[in-house]
């Protein structure tokens, strides 16, 4: 944070916190001063020439002059390898334990006198020297990790290591977590540290709140996702090749891996997209089902400031004709900033505002954030004092509970990367079920502590439990978010084991997704702004993390009536669709930006309530197959190279083509569209793909096409279940899959499984194993 930084926070937070922040920098770079070893003189070593090796269940253990490399392919077809006796657990990636190797991969000699395990997706060819290759079972090489390189301290701590891979010329890189630039990551240093924008950021500002070593690869020769299996701090260094011309040579797409400590372990998944996501999924845990109520439109802003401020937004929306499911309370409903608490003054009586809006229809959800003040009088950090033989909280190295600056003053941290510790923090979230709310998102979990120079986080060298090996926070600070949100989603479990948790939390990592959702965080307001909103939630969802959303109309700053809207129908076509800024941005109301908005916005909710059904199934598959609800284009076909490049458009589902508009004043944009017959939803219009076109996209709409063919759920006009049917062109047919919702408990509904064809000029709809029961709406004839 710079000067001008530190003068800005002073202004938001006032003088006396401004200066205690300058006091928790020097506090935070004193202990890390004190408590982290200098490195010293270090020691590089590469693996050497391989000398032996020991077949094993789905793999064996390579031995190198100076280090041995561990295979295993697993049942399902993930392959893991890993260095100098790393295994796949422990690892807070993994739910449980690890999957089972498969025995049918056997360590055998390779003809080039390295080593090879052959399986049905992979094969992997450990060369003399260390390399490792992916090659489809058609012998094309998918990756190519070299010899990697370690640099040991003489005087003994952690390695930093370094793993450079190299991958087809026409390869493309996605993923990382949630990156602003995207969701195609261009050449560039991409951090590993899970950080606070510090209010706003841009494409381009980089490292975000959830960042995750996810690569997902696309190629020509196929599609992959590597997992570096390492919380530490790192970076990732991304080159992308390029294709000889004439009789030249292909350059090969580069990646190299950096991290400050940790074990050397990778898992790779291959196949289609939607197989690779199946298999990181099954590998990672299945995505949290949200409530169905989660999947309306949901309001929120910083400062409120009181019930009848609340009651005033919900009479707005009603009063409009404006469908509205959720409202969201940020941090200034609690009583001094304090976590678990409520300004009695503001809102007397919570639970009854809770259960009058909920009879209309609105659920309340409440911002939690880790950090809890340290004063005499509060209950949470007395009963955290308790926790334990040593108490709940983060501690440095001599055992002091590490303070931070927070909005609530001098506060502590809770480890939740200790099981008793989760435990204690998830029991505490039945303070807010008193309280009527339904659902939680966290904030501030990266974790931060405001700082007047240097890092918004809590020391390096804070110790912390880690399920029992102990260690710092270099090594948990990235897992910090994940283990919170899987303390608060297991709490709500306990509390309301018949009701599905509703959370999502800014920070996280990978098998975020086991616990619920994340948000964009404080993205910019302004145009460049909404186009990082695209990108978060295509990269997210490409890491396993399907349910993500940005702040509608940005964070930091008033939009533009029409940057405003164009926002507006870009959220109506995300997962989670909320509206949130900052306490000094202006409202975000639709109303609030004059007639012509209001009307248009109307329009966009309305769609997005009659598509409700749709987004339920969606939600439904995500959880059964790991397939994001939003998908880039190239989804069905990553050997379109065409496709690949596109970054301004994506597939909701299967069935929909959403085209937003990212530009101020555009009225028309080109769209390029997958192989099959597109159906312009407004217009009716038909246009063959693959290829380019030029759609209308005046201010009342963004343009949304739909597959030819496709059965799509909908939300009928006396509220039951309609199937809309667009005709499939001829000599074709089509199909959908539909999920009823079946409340927002734990049952297991079924997949319907619809097929559409036609039948002498007529449009046929079927229902695999039985009869179609609600009515259809034939499209597109």
């Amino acid at each position: 944070m710079n000067g001008r930084d530190l003068v800005r926070w002073v202004k938001t937070v006032g003088s006396v916190q401004g200066l205690r922040m300058v006091r928790s920098a020097w506090r935070r770079q004193r202990a890390d001063a004190r408590a982290l070893p200098r490195r010293g003189a270090e020691r590089a070593r590469v693996p050497g020439l391989l000398v032996g090796a020991e077949p094993g269940p789905g793999g064996g253990v390579v031995r190198f002059a100076r280090s041995e490399l561990y295979i295993r392919v697993a049942v399902g077809g993930a392959v893991f390898w890993a260095w100098d006796g790393a295994e796949p657990l422990p690892s807070y990636a993994l739910p449980g334990a690890a999957p089972e190797p498969d025995p049918r991969a056997v360590l055998e000699p390779d003809k080039d006198g390295g080593w090879q395990v052959v399986s049905e997706r992979l094969t992997l060819v450990v060369s003399r020297h260390g390399a490792v290759e992916l090659r489809t079972p058609g012998g094309v090489v998918l990756r190519r990790e070299l010899p990697p390189r370690w640099w040991e301290p003489v005087a003994g701590g952690p390695a930093r290591w370094v793993q450079r891979s190299e991958v087809p010329a026409d390869a493309r890189f996605f993923g990382l977590g949630g990156r602003a630039s995207g969701p195609r990551l261009r050449d560039g240093v991409y951090e590993l540290w899970n950080t606070d924008p510090g209010g706003r950021f841009v494409p381009g500002d980089d490292p975000l709140s959830l960042t995750m070593p996810v690569q997902l690869v696309v190629s020509d020769a196929g599609t992959h996702l590597a997992f570096h299996d390492n919380t530490w701090a790192g970076r990732v260094t991304l080159r992308e090749g390029e294709e000889g011309a004439g009789s030249g040579h292909d350059r090969p797409g580069l990646c190299e891996v950096r991290m400050d400590g940790g074990p050397l372990r990778c898992w790779v998944v291959a196949g289609t997209p939607a197989r690779v996501l199946q298999g990181w999924t099954a590998l990672t845990g299945a995505p949290a089902l949200p409530p169905s109520w989660a999947l309306g439109p949901q309001h929120a802003r910083w400062g409120f400031g009181s019930e009848r401020e609340v009651r005033r937004i919900v009479a707005g929306y009603r009063d409009r004709g404006l469908p509205l499911s959720v409202l969201h309370l940020d941090i200034d409903h609690y009583d001094g900033h304090q976590v678990f608490t409520v300004d009695r003054g503001r809102f007397p009586d919570l639970p009854r505002l809770a259960k009058e809006l909920r009879e209309d229809g609105v659920r309340l959800v409440s911002i939690v954030d880790p950090a809890v003040q340290a004063a005499p009088g509060n209950a949470v950090f007395a009963a955290g004092a308790a926790v334990g033989g040593a108490g709940a909280f983060v501690r440095d190295a001599r055992g002091r509970a590490v303070r931070g600056e927070v909005w609530p003053g001098e506060c502590v941290y809770p480890d939740f990367t200790d099981p008793q510790v989760r435990e204690w923090w998830g029991n505490l979230y039945e303070e807010r079920l008193a309280q009527g709310f339904s659902g939680v998102w966290h904030d501030m979990n990266e974790p931060v502590s405001f700082s007047a120079f240097g890092e918004l986080t809590l020391p390096r060298s804070a110790r912390h439990f880690l399920e029992g090996r102990g260690g710092d926070h270099r090594e948990a600070h990235n897992v910090y978010g994940l283990a919170m949100a899987k303390a608060g989603y297991e709490g709500l479990c306990r509390l309301r084991p018949d009701e599905r948790p509703f959370l999502f939390s800014r920070a996280g990592w990978a098998g975020m997704q086991r616990y619920g959702g994340t948000w964009s965080g404080d993205v910019a307001t302004g145009w460049p702004g909404l186009r990082a909103s695209l990108s978060l939630v295509l990269g997210l969802g490409l890491c396993g993390v399907p349910y993500s959303g940005p702040d509608v109309g940005g964070f930091d700053g008033s939009p533009s009536p029409e940057l405003y809207l164009r926002w507006f129908q870009l959220g109506a076509w995300l997962p989670l669709f909320r509206t949130h800024a900052a306490m000094d941005a202006g409202r975000r109301e639709p109303w609030e930006f004059g007639s012509e908005v209001l009307e248009h916005a109307r329009a966009a909710l309305m769609e997005r309530e009659r598509l409700h059904p749709y987004f339920m199934t969606l939600a439904q598959l995500a959880r059964l197959t790991g397939a994001p609800y939003v998908r880039p284009l190239w989804w069905g076909a990553p050997g379109d190279r065409a496709l690949r490049d596109c970054e301004d458009a994506f597939l909701l589902g299967d069935a929909l083509l959403v085209a937003p508009v990212l530009k101020q004043g555009a009225d028309r944009r080109a769209v390029r569209l997958p192989r099959g017959r597109w159906y312009d939803t407004a217009t009716g219009e038909a246009y063959e793909g693959p290829g380019q076109i030029w759609v209308d996209a005046p201010l009342s709409r963004v343009p949304v096409l739909v597959r030819a063919g496709s059965v799509i759920p909908v939300r009928g006009a006396d509220g039951g279940l309609e199937l809309e049917v667009w005709a499939p062109a001829a000599g074709r047919t089509g199909g959908g899959l539909v999920v009823r919702d079946a409340g927002d408990g734990w049952e297991q509904p079924e997949v319907e499984r619809y097929t559409a064809r036609l039948v002498g000029g007529q449009v046929v709809v079927e229902l695999e194993g039985g009869e179609v029961t609600c009515p259809v709406r034939v499209r597109g004839v």
